[in-house]
This record gives C-alpha cells, structure tokens and sequence, in this order.
C-alpha cells in the first residue's frame, strides 16, 4: 500500500493554518489514506475557482514500469456551502485508461465505466450523494507521418459526488479502485470487491488495459 501525499491550496492564496479546522482533517484524513502499490500519487496544484479551499492529487496506475492508467481527485470545501453540493465538502474526479481497440465498440462500455465508480464507493463504504458525471470513449487512428504508431482507444470517466460521512479517506481508496478497475486489474485479495457481501451492480469486471507505455 502507499501512503498519501500532498498540499491544500486555498483561495486568496492564505495558509494551511487559516483554513476551517473541518478540511484541516478532511486534508489528514487523505494523508493518511492508503492505496494499492500500482497507484503512485503525487501533489498537484489545486483549482481556486471552484471553492475557497480545496486540495489536489493526481495518480497513475503502473505495473512493470508501464502506466496504465492515469487522473486526478480534488477536493473541495466551500464553509458556506453550495446548493448544487447539497452540503460543504465535493469530491471532483477525472480517470483516464487506455484500451485495447475493440473495446470501443462494446455497447456497454460507458455503462460499466460508470458502475466501476458506483461499485468501487459502495465497496469502500464510501457514502456520497448528487453523485454525476460523463463517461467518454475515444478511438484514436494514425495517419501520415504519425502512421506508424498503433491505434488506440481511451475511456475517460469524469464524476464528482458529495462525501456523506466525512470518511475521506474511503473515498480516496474508492477512487483509487475506479483507477484499478480501468486499468484492467483485478481485485486484490481481501479487498472489499473480494468480501462475501461486497455489493456489484450487475457482475461489473475490469476490462483489459493495453499494458504499453502512454505516447505522449
């Protein structure tokens, strides 16, 4: 497992210290959480448009030095709180994954990106609520003198929800999980997926990643 690191950033560029003492621990909590060895996390800058604080990571999933997977969680926190939270604290998510190309044409897929989500929070005891977001698919071919590099096709799932039970760090392990699963890794043993009532909106699998490096 690996421990989390990062920084909060809040608006009108005060310090940690000045920030409510509720997302001071939401921010420990997170620090404190523990993900899968395949997700490597690190610090990034954190948006001071969509909330007076707010704190930032991005993540990919790597196996055998390749990365798999990639994305970034935000969490925000308005003390005042906003109507379209219904509540103080916002959990903002981009996933990324690269697939084999014919997954493309599963009618299903946008579907089961979105349950890997839906299972991977309910999995974790993760409570949430106003959950939403786009699940996009996209095949990608070269042409001309890009011609040589292989086809690909990329699942980008975009979701934010509001955190009901101040357990942050579920929600990070949750996260990390949606990673995983568009990665194409499986469940590790004793994992919540793997517990007897682990609960599965209707039998949802990782799908098989493309396991070579990004081209960037």
């Amino acid at each position: 497992m690996a421990a989390v690191g990062g920084h909060p950033a809040q608006g009108g560029g005060t310090g940690k210290e000045s920030a409510p003492i509720e997302f001071r621990d939401a921010v420990e909590a997170l620090s404190g959480a523990r993900l899968r060895p395949e997700v490597q996390l690190s610090p990034a800058p954190a948006p001071r448009r969509l909330a007076p604080y707010a704190f930032a990571l991005t993540a990919s999933v790597e196996v055998d030095g390749e990365e798999l997977a990639d994305g970034r969680i935000v969490l925000l926190h308005d003390p005042a709180g906003q109507e379209a939270w219904h509540g103080d604290f916002r959990v903002v998510t981009m996933t990324r994954a690269e697939l084999e190309p014919e997954m493309a044409a599963d009618p299903m897929l946008s579907e089961v990106g979105w349950a890997w989500l839906l299972d991977a929070l309910q999995a974790h005891g993760a409570g949430y609520a106003e959950a939403g977001g786009t699940v996009t698919r996209c095949a990608s071919q070269y042409f001309g003198a890009l011609a040589d590099r292989p086809s690909s096709t990329e699942i980008e799932i975009r979701a934010s929800w509001t955190p009901s039970d101040g357990r942050f760090e579920r929600h990070l392990a949750a996260w990390g999980e949606l990673l995983c699963a568009g990665a194409g890794l499986p469940p590790v043993p004793g994992s919540p997926q793997n517990a007897p009532d682990a609960p599965s909106l209707g039998g949802v699998v990782p799908m098989p990643a493309r396991r070579r490096p990004r081209s960037h």
